[in-house]
């Protein structure tokens, strides 16, 4: 069995204007100090991380590896969530999801989409050059205004919208297997592949595809009411990487899974820094080490009520707390009765 890396941290909502938290030096050398052995770097500044120079550059991907490194920390994953997000754009989002793209493509959905796409093969190569094993994204989504089925949906409707998905992602991970990297695609409302089932439909239509896979992030299950400890049973050779992120869901008389338009503060179902929530983690952990996960435990931050920096200070010691230091025997080994191969044929009567 293989002990889980970590702690680390995803850097997207630390990263800021003001120092330590304005550079990628500044965010590494803050990271190690509390306790951080990894980061997750998001990929959409070039000012933090330039993603077009590291696929490109193995001399530029060599010095943030040394930097890093000095400060006492290691590169996890690379981060695609906006580009990838904007690989599949339903119109009803345009507007919105507009910002994560490069202002030359702004308002030009088909010239953002190539942008997203050129952007996904880059972090393909930088992957490689930084000598990752595992990437981190969002699907996108062409189907999800229509996730509840009222009006009626057209029949082909989320058919005709994953085999398009599945037909966008394809050359992406070709690409991503050539640089022999996985994709870990977070299961997250807001995008096509959400849950179990909208994952199995995207997997179909991509044949399968080996570097198809899943960041586990189980505050979303939670919010989704979905057994996350049931989906490591049925999806854990799947799971590529993992963001650990707590959540609570408290149903009222007024408000449930869909919490009637409320702000976060005032949601039913809401995210809460480590510890703070209801996620079983001590579960999460023991099924990751029953099943071999041989990536990194990485805190995700994003709470509606504590500081960034309080959670992010929390959060290394919670993981650490919870991280399995695997057994390299057996607890019986020591009552080992030593019995040859021939005395067990023996006991069997085998040899009678």
């Amino acid at each position: 069995m293989k002990t889980i890396k970590g702690p680390a941290i995803f850097l997207a909502q630390f990263a800021g204007k003001k120092a330590p938290f304005d550079s990628l030096k500044g965010l590494a050398a803050w990271a190690a100090g509390l306790g951080y052995k990894g980061v997750q770097i998001p990929t959409n500044d070039p000012a933090l991380f330039d993603l077009e120079q590291a696929a490109n550059s193995q001399s530029y991907c060599d010095d943030v590896r040394g930097m890093l490194a000095d400060a006492g920390v290691a590169i996890t994953e690379l981060s695609t969530h906006l580009q990838g997000q904007l690989l599949a754009v339903h119109p009803a989002y345009d507007t919105l999801f507009d910002g994560f793209a490069a202002a030359a493509v702004r308002g030009k959905p088909k010239a953002r989409q190539a942008w997203a796409h050129q952007q996904l093969l880059l972090a393909a190569q930088a992957s490689r050059r930084l000598e990752l094993r595992a990437h981190a994204t969002f699907s996108g989504a062409l189907a999800w205004p229509y996730l509840y089925p009222w009006p009626q949906r057209p029949a082909g409707l989320v058919e005709d919208a994953f085999d398009e998905l599945a037909r966008r992602w394809r050359p992406v991970l070709d690409a991503f297997d050539d640089a022999g990297v996985d994709i870990g695609f977070e299961l997250h409302p807001g995008e096509d592949l959400h849950d179990g089932i909208s994952f199995e439909r995207f997997l179909e239509g991509v044949g399968g595809h080996e570097r198809a896979n899943i960041l586990y992030d189980p505050s979303h299950f939670l919010l989704q009411q979905l057994d996350y400890l049931a989906f490591l049973d049925i999806y854990h050779e799947r799971v590529k990487c993992f963001h650990v992120k707590d959540a609570e869901f408290n149903p009222t008389g007024r408000q449930g899974v869909y919490g009637g338009y409320a702000s976060w503060l005032g949601r039913a179902g809401r995210f809460r820094s480590l510890g703070d929530g209801q996620v079983d983690f001590t579960g999460i952990f023991s099924r990751m080490a029953q099943y071999d996960f041989d990536g990194w435990a990485v805190l995700e931050w994003e709470c509606c009520l504590k500081h960034p920096e309080q959670g992010a200070a929390e959060g290394a010691s919670f993981i650490r707390d919870h991280l399995i230091r695997v057994a390299e025997r057996a607890f019986d080994d020591f009552v080992d009765s030593g019995v040859s191969a021939d005395q067990r044929r023996a006991m069997l009567g085998l040899d009678a």
